[in-house]
């Protein structure tokens, strides 16, 4: 009689374990009528990631998204961090939506982008950006990325598993269409879109395959290690602004010196900065980059950033040559020194000023006195004033609508039922105010 007790208990207990599994996983008919899972959904309770986590603004624009009949989700960079136990720098959002309904639905949004569209909405200096589902019907070769799919298909446009995950903040739910969280598991990096379009469609994900490696500590594929090596030249093709603001992201990393090392041994570097990897094998280079990477992290640590100039400052200094300037005056050889900066970070193409902030800073602690490059900054900002005060009409600077615009400032509700007034607790709650 016990054994029977049991073995009715061992049947009920599969049966309500394979249930679960049922409801936890999400299905789509195929062609013949079948119904295929195409995603693990995991809640809440199994999984790290809460509301709280998520900026305001961010949540509040996928309420909105939502409510006018749209899927929308928390992705990318943002739940690989949260997943990893840290605080992500942005929060992007996917999106059902076509970049046209989202311009529609919030007034400070922009469009960007030729080769796929996406919107940008703004928050002061907070940029959240918004992408609609993207078609895996696309042409790799020709890499047109301007055709909108559904969910299952945009998450195996995704560069890399760690990346592929979607947050509900709806309800809780985190969606995984391509065995992501094994790849958490095992701490793995695998590549989603096929590697012999990948590389060569977008060079800079090598960068980024390189920068997710040294920042999560997980393993690059083989097949993506082989990849790299083989497509490493593509990366000279990209513009000088991308690759300005990868250089960018790479110093205020805070892991910036494992990270030029890796890009040196995979030989990355040498188009990517190719003056300044001759000297990544300087161990004074790599213990300048150390020192930024500790700056970096301290300042996160207190809420502040850390300065271009401060970054370019640790970056050149080591490689940066005074063995002829000795007979220079101290003008010539700030000029020299700025020239020499100029030619480590080419190509990319940050602001001169910056620059120039960074040669002074080197030449402070070689004893030479100058404000030159703080002067020259100064001097473009005032001189860029005059340019836009000039451009105005005559009547726009005296405009009493435009005085009364300055001086509210920040949207406010007014007088409640009540009699009571409330302030919007964020700019995304100002916007619908």
């Amino acid at each position: 009689m016990l054994e029977a007790i049991c073995r009715v208990h061992q049947l009920l207990t599969f049966e309500i374990k394979d249930i679960i599994s049922l409801v936890f996983i999400r299905y789509k008919t195929d062609g013949k009528g079948k119904s295929v899972p195409v995603a693990k959904i995991y809640t809440n309770k199994e999984h790290p990631i809460k509301n709280s986590m998520i900026d305001r603004d961010a949540l509040w624009a996928i309420r909105k998204l939502q409510a006018s009949g749209a899927e929308a989700y928390v992705v990318g960079g943002s739940i690989r961090d949260l997943m990893l136990g840290r605080i992500p720098k942005d929060f992007d959002i996917a999106t059902s939506a076509s970049p046209r309904q989202v311009q529609r639905l919030f007034w400070n949004s922009r469009i960007i982008g030729k080769r796929f569209r996406i919107v940008h909405l703004f928050f002061g200096e907070k940029i959240i950006e918004v992408t609609t589902f993207r078609s895996e019907e696309e042409n790799f070769e020709e890499g047109n990325n301007n055709i909108f799919g559904t969910i299952e298909q945009d998450a195996k446009r995704r560069d890399f598993s760690i990346n592929a995950l979607y947050y509900n903040p709806q309800n809780g739910q985190l969606l995984d269409f391509c065995d992501c969280m094994e790849d958490f598991k095992k701490k793995v990096i695998r590549s989603l879109i096929p590697l012999k379009y990948s590389f060569s469609e977008d060079p800079v994900r090598m960068l980024r395959a390189i920068k997710y490696h040294v920042s999560t500590g997980f393993a690059l594929k083989l097949n993506v290690k082989l990849a790299i090596k083989k497509n490493a030249p593509c990366i000279g093709s990209c513009s000088t602004s991308r690759m300005t603001e990868e250089i960018m992201k790479i110093l205020s990393s805070g892991c910036s010196a494992e990270i030029m090392q890796c890009l040196y041994k995979y030989k990355l570097l040498q188009y990517i900065l190719p003056c300044y990897s001759v000297y990544v094998g300087f161990p004074a280079v790599i213990a300048s980059l150390k020192e930024l990477d500790n700056k970096v992290s301290a300042s996160r640590e207190d809420g502040e950033k850390v300065s271009k100039s401060d970054m370019f400052y640790h970056m050149i200094k080591p490689a940066i040559m005074f063995d002829k300037l000795e007979d220079l005056s101290t003008d010539e050889i700030f000029k020299d020194v700025f020239r020499q900066a100029k030619i480590l970070v080419s190509p990319a193409t940050p602001p001169n000023y910056e620059l120039e902030k960074a040669a002074s800073m080197i030449l402070a602690d070689y004893g030479y006195s100058t404000n030159k490059g703080r002067k020259t900054a100064k001097k473009r900002v005032q001189s860029a004033k005059r340019a836009n005060t000039a451009q105005r009409k005559p009547g726009d600077s005296k405009s009493p609508s435009r005085k009364k615009a300055i001086k509210k400032g920040p949207v406010k509700m007014e007088e409640t039922r009540g009699g009571a007034k409330s302030e919007p607790k964020t700019l995304a709650e100002s916007h619908d105010l």
